[in-house]
C-alpha cells in the first residue's frame, strides 16, 4: 500500500489472564490493527521540513511504518504551530534516564485503564499463557533510520541473552520459567515467537514496565562492539580506546538504554538524547522515525525537544515557582503545595494534584535478614512488628505533615484496586499504645523504670537505627514524630542518612535494622498482576533481601527461610505466588491475592504510615494535553508515560479573525 495513505490502528486489549474457563487450554488474545486511510496526506513536522527539503531526511511517508500506531488525539493547532521546547528540571545528570520512562514506547504498554495494548508491536497473540507471537510493524525504523525487524530480537537472544561473555550467569531470570528457558524463533522479518513449556504470566508485564526487560536491541549498532561481527584487532583497538577491560565491557557500556547516557545509541522513544553527558542542560530531540501518529496522521511527538536542566534538588521547588519548568513533578512533595499555589499567577502555571499509585506514601521496613542475631530474632517476630505499628499515632502525623489530607493506615493496595479491602488498611494500625506495651511486655522486653528504655534479651538498651536514603524531607519529618511515639514505649529511634547506593548495599548486607521508603510500588494491582511485592522475590526488597535473593536465584544465593514458626507465614507467601503463576483461572488468582494480602497485613512485614498523598504536578498554562487529574506512579505507569507525553503540546497562537476584530 502507498505510504502516503497512513492508517489508523484499532486496538483490542490483551489481558494477562483468561476470564473464560473454556479458553484456559487455548487462550488466544489477538490485537488487530485494522487499516483505514487518512483523509489526506499529513504535513511534515515543521522542525523536520527543512531537512526533508534538503534531502537530509526521507519524507514522512518513508519514515513511518506502514501501520503506525494511531493515538486518539488530534491537536487543534495548525501543523506549522506545533513544536517548541519543553523545559523540565532534574536533580542530577542521572535523571537523563527518566526520559525513556516518560516517553514510554514499549513492545506492549499499559493504557490508562492499566490494560496491556500493543505499541511498538502491531499485534501479539498469546496461547495458553505460554506462547507469545509478536507481529512487528512493517517499515518501522530506529531513530537513525535503520530498519527495526526480527533481526533486532534475534541479536538479543542469540548474541546477548545466550552469550556467556555477556550473560555471565546464563539466560536472564526474567526469561526463565521454573528455571527453563524458552524456545525463541523468528518465522520471518516481522514475526517473533517466545514459547515456554509452562505459562509465563509476567512476560507481557515485563515488556510494559516503566523500565522494561527489552527483548530487542539495535543490532546494526551493537554489532560494531561484538566479537562475532568484528575483526579482532579492530575491536581490540576500540576496547583500548574506550578504557574497557574487554569487548563485553565495551558492549555493555554502549548498550545502557535505560541509563540513556549514550547519544549514539539508536532508540524507539519519542525523544532521543543529543547532548553528550555530563552536562548541566541535556537536550532530547524528537525522533524523526517515531511510530505514533495522531488521528489526522500527523507524526508524534508534537513537541520538538525536551530540555532537562540540572539543578540542586533542594532548589527545584523554588525554580518551579519562578516558572523555570513547563512540566514538573519530580522533586516536588506535598508540603510544597501552598508555596507553589502562591506562584501560580505570577509565573503562569497551574498546580495540579494527582493521585499516588503507591500502597503507602511512607513505610518502615524491618530487615528480617539483619545480621545482629538478637535484633534479627526480634524483627522476625510478628508481635514485635505489631507493637511498633500500634505505637505510632498516624492521625497526628497526618495532621502535622500532610494537612490531614492523607489516609492513615498500613501498606496495602489502594481503593482503586479490585483487590482492595478496607479492613487490611486498618489492621494493626490504630493508635493503641496500651496494647503495644502489653505485646512488648509479653515478649520479655522490660524496662527498669517507667520512663527508661526497654532492654533486649542480651541486656542492651533498645535503640533502633532507621536508615534513609536522605532524599525525602517528608520521611525524615515522619521519623521525628515516630521517635516521640516510640520513646514513650521505651524504645529509642535513631536516624541514619546515607546515599541511595550505600543505603541499598547496607540493607542487602544485613547491616541495617530498619529502613524507611515508600510502600508498594503498585498499589492498584489486578488479579493478573504478579503478587511479587508481597512475597520474597528479589534481593532489592527492603524487608527481606536475603530471602528475596534465595527465591530470585532459585536457591543458589541469599538465605533460605528457616523452619522457625515465625517464618511460616513467609513461606506460605512464597507458595501462594507459585500457585498464582501456575493458574490462568481468574477466580483462583483472586483467592490467592486476597490470602496473600491478608497475611502481609496481619504479619506487618512492612509498617505503613499514611497513603493516598497527592503528587504535586506543575503544568505551564501554555502546555496542553496534560490530564487535570491522573495517577502518578512509576510501575505500572511510567509516571507521565501512560498519558502519552508525545501528545502534550503548547497552545496554539491566537489567530485574528474578522469576527474577533470587530
Amino acid at each position: 500500500m502507498a505510504r502516503s495513505k497512513a492508517v489508523r490502528s484499532h486496538l483490542r486489549t490483551v489481558r494477562g489472564g483468561c476470564r473464560s474457563p473454556s479458553l484456559l487450554v487455548s487462550a488466544l488474545f489477538l490485537l488487530l490493527a485494522l487499516p483505514q486511510a487518512f483523509a489526506q496526506t499529513p504535513p511534515e513536522p515543521k522542525s523536520l521540513a527543512p531537512a526533508v527539503a534538503k534531502g537530509e531526511l526521507p519524507p514522512l511517508e518513508q519514515r513511518l511504518p506502514e501501520v503506525p500506531r494511531v493515538l486518539d488525539v488530534d491537536a487543534a493547532c495548525p501543523a506549522d504551530s506545533l513544536g517548541g521546547t519543553l523545559n523540565m528540571l532534574g536533580g542530577s545528570a542521572k535523571d537523563s534516564r527518566i526520559m525513556p520512562v516518560f516517553g514510554y514506547a514499549r513492545l506492549v504498554a499499559y493504557d490508562t485503564n492499566y490494560e496491556i495494548v500493543p505499541d511498538i508491536a502491531k499485534s501479539v497473540e498469546v496461547e495458553e499463557g505460554r506462547i507469545f507471537t509478536f507481529h512487528l510493524r512493517q517499515g518501522m525504523k530506529w531513530s537513525d533510520g535503520a530498519p527495526f525487524t526480527s533481526e533486532d530480537f534475534r541479536y538479543f537472544w542469540e548474541d546477548m541473552a545466550t552469550n556467556e561473555n555477556i550473560a555471565k550467569f546464563g539466560v536472564p531470570g526474567e526469561l526463565l520459567v521454573d528455571g527453563e528457558k524458552p524456545e525463541v524463533t523468528f518465522p520471518d522479518e516481522y514475526t517473533v515467537r517466545y514459547e515456554w513449556a509452562k505459562p509465563n504470566p509476567n512476560f507481557l508485564a515485563s515488556q510494559a514496565a516503566a523500565t522494561p526487560f527489552e527483548i530487542f536491541r539495535p543490532a546494526h549498532y551493537l554489532k560494531k562492539y561484538h566479537e562475532r561481527y568484528q575483526d579482532p584487532q579492530k575491536l581490540a583497538e576500540r576496547v583500548e580506546k574506550a578504557g574497557q577491560r574487554n569487548w563485553a565491557g565495551l558492549h555493555f557500556k554502549k548498550d545502557r538504554a535505560s541509563r540513556n547516557d549514550n547519544p549514539d545509541l539508536p532508540t524507539l522513544q519519542p525523544w532521543m538524547l543529543v547532548t553528550e553527558p555530563p552536562s548541566q542542560r541535556l537536550i532530547f530531540a524528537r525522533n524523526p522515525y517515531f511510530h505514533r501518529v495522531d488521528q489526522a496522521g500527523r507524526q508524534l511527538p508534537y513537541i520538538d525537544e525536551v530540555a532537562l536542566t540540572i539543578s540542586n534538588p533542594d532548589l527545584i521547588p523554588a525554580k518551579v515557582a519562578n516558572g523555570e519548568s513547563d512540566l514538573q513533578a519530580a522533586y516536588l512533595s506535598f508540603p510544597n503545595y501552598p508555596f507553589l499555589k502562591r506562584g501560580e499567577k505570577r509565573s503562569d502555571f497551574e498546580v495540579r494534584r494527582w493521585k499516588s499509585g503507591r500502597g503507602a506514601h511512607v513505610a518502615l521496613y524491618p530487615n528480617l535478614n539483619a545480621t545482629d542475631p538478637v535484633w534479627r530474632k526480634l524483627l522476625q517476630t510478628a508481635d514485635f512488628r505489631r507493637a511498633l505499628s500500634l505505637a505510632i499515632n498516624r492521625e497526628d502525623i497526618n495532621k502535622a505533615i500532610f494537612y490531614g489530607l492523607a489516609e492513615p493506615g498500613g501498606n496495602t493496595v489502594l481503593p482503586g484496586s479490585p483487590l482492595y479491602d478496607p479492613n487490611l488498611r486498618s489492621l494493626w494500625t490504630d493508635y493503641d499504645p496500651e496494647q503495644a506495651e502489653a505485646l512488648l511486655d509479653e515478649l520479655g522486653l522490660t524496662r527498669e523504670t517507667p520512663r527508661g528504655l526497654r532492654r533486649l534479651p542480651d541486656g542492651r538498651e533498645m535503640r533502633i537505627v532507621i536508615e534513609t536514603a536522605g532524599e525525602s524531607r517528608e520521611q525524615s519529618d515522619v521519623l521525628q514524630l515516630i521517635r516521640d511515639d516510640w520513646r514513650k514505649l521505651g524504645i529509642e529511634l535513631l536516624i541514619r542518612e546515607s546515599q541511595r547506593e550505600i543505603f541499598r548495599n547496607r540493607i542487602k548486607a544485613g547491616s541495617t535494622l530498619m529502613s524507611v521508603w515508600t510502600g508498594l510500588d503498585n498499589g492498584l494491582p489486578t488479579p493478573d498482576t504478579d503478587p511479587a511485592e508481597l512475597v520474597p522475590s528479589t534481593a532489592e526488597q527492603l524487608e527481606w533481601p536475603g530471602f528475596g535473593m534465595w527465591v530470585e536465584t532459585g536457591g543458589t544465593g541469599g538465605e533460605e527461610p528457616g523452619d522457625a514458626s515465625s517464618l511460616k507465614p513467609l513461606k506460605k507467601l512464597i507458595a501462594l505466588r507459585k500457585a498464582w503463576a501456575s493458574t490462568l483461572e481468574r477466580d483462583e488468582r483472586i483467592r490467592i491475592w486476597k490470602e496473600a494480602l491478608e497475611i502481609f497485613a496481619d504479619q506487618v512485614f512492612t509498617i505503613g504510615i499514611v497513603s493516598e498523598v497527592d503528587q504535586i504536578v506543575v503544568v505551564s498554562n501554555t502546555l496542553e494535553g496534560v490530564p487535570e487529574r491522573g495517577i502518578y506512579n512509576y510501575n505500572p505507569g511510567g509516571y507521565f508515560g501512560i498519558y502519552n507525553p508525545d501528545t502534550f503540546h503548547f497552545a496554539c497562537p491566537e489567530v485574528s479573525t474578522a469576527d474577533s476584530a470587530s
